[in-house]
């Protein structure tokens, strides 16, 4: 059976998020999912050796009507591309009437999809999970999962000299808006803390953008310098393996949480501007939100306010 599962949200986040229903989907039709997903959630540099994930296929579409797939013509071009995969079925993780017609028009006959017209106040977890157990009866309370080959990570420790004998750590300093990206300091005094009583090695990962690379280079410009090593000049699925090899992160709201959570690996969120259901939707998140703050969402701007004492408490529980 060839099925294609729709979400066409933005980010590597929205994606991950959604691994869990994917998943189940594969599991109750016994065969793995193609995902039509937007080329943001770069989801062919992270599922590419993920077993339950068939094709990706990209919706080249988004505000403007010039790209691939975007307005009228774009629909066709869209119906065009999914019809020669020949899917049986499709899930579609959204109210679009325009997505419920393309489906339609690509002779796609069994349709799944959320209540059209609904797209207010939809959870990015409580509305998939409420949706696939009234269209399937599935109850999905798992954790987002990436597989990569064995191979790939044992060759990564070697490429980047990690030594198992150590605590390596990944630091996701990055962060797609500039409210998320706590300061360079706070990075810098966990790290102090922690090399205090662990033998450490710190990873950066960290992506181009001009804040990002300031925040890089006053870590790679400390006293630590000798024990970090940026990621910020390889792809996704190179970072993959690295990842794989740490004892535990410790991220901004980035890709790299959801990323390193969906790895299995014990991730810090640090929560400083996004609601907190992006930094505790896995039981391998352990969110730390800013002093004074009972919860946190897009108007918190608390990135200075990220204690790093609860972040080194935090690490000194999990790795203990």
């Amino acid at each position: 059976m060839k099925i294609l599962a729709v979400q066409n949200r933005m980010g590597i986040g929205d994606t991950v998020v959604f691994l869990p229903f994917i998943k189940a989907l594969s599991e109750k039709f016994n065969s793995p999912i193609s995902l039509l997903v937007k080329e943001s959630s770069k989801a062919d540099q992270y599922l590419y050796q993920t077993n339950y994930i068939d094709k990706i296929l990209f919706l080249e579409r988004d505000k403007k009507n010039s790209n691939k797939h975007g307005g009228f013509l774009g629909s066709l071009n869209l119906i065009k591309d999914i019809k020669k995969h020949e899917f049986d079925q499709i899930i579609i993780f959204n109210s679009s009437l325009r997505f419920n017609l393309i489906a339609k028009f690509s002779g796609i006959h069994k349709i799944y999809q959320y209540p059209l017209f609904q797209k207010t106040r939809q959870h990015i977890t409580d509305t998939p999970r409420k949706f696939i157990k009234d269209k399937l009866n599935l109850d999905v309370n798992e954790d987002p999962e990436i597989q990569i080959d064995d191979t790939l990570i044992y060759k990564s420790i070697e490429k980047f000299q990690i030594n198992k004998n150590e605590t390596n750590i990944l630091l996701g300093i990055g962060g797609s808006g500039p409210t998320k990206r706590v300061p360079a300091k706070t990075f810098l005094s966990v790290i102090e803390k922690i090399s205090d009583i662990k033998k450490c090695k710190f990873f950066l990962a960290t992506g181009k953008d001009n804040e990002e690379q300031i925040i890089l280079n006053e870590i790679l410009q400390s006293k630590f310098k000798n024990i970090c090593l940026p990621l910020d000049n390889l792809s996704i699925k190179e970072t993959l393996p690295i990842i794989k090899n740490c004892n535990i992160s410790i991220c901004n709201d980035s890709s790299f949480s959801h990323l390193s959570a969906a790895l299995g690996i014990k991730t810090i969120t640090l929560m400083a501007d996004t609601p907190l259901i992006y930094g505790n939707y896995s039981s391998k998140m352990f969110p730390i939100i800013p002093d004074g703050e009972e919860t946190v969402s897009h108007k918190t701007q608390g990135k200075e306010k990220i204690s790093p004492q609860k972040i080194f408490n935090r690490v000194k529980e999990i790795i203990n």
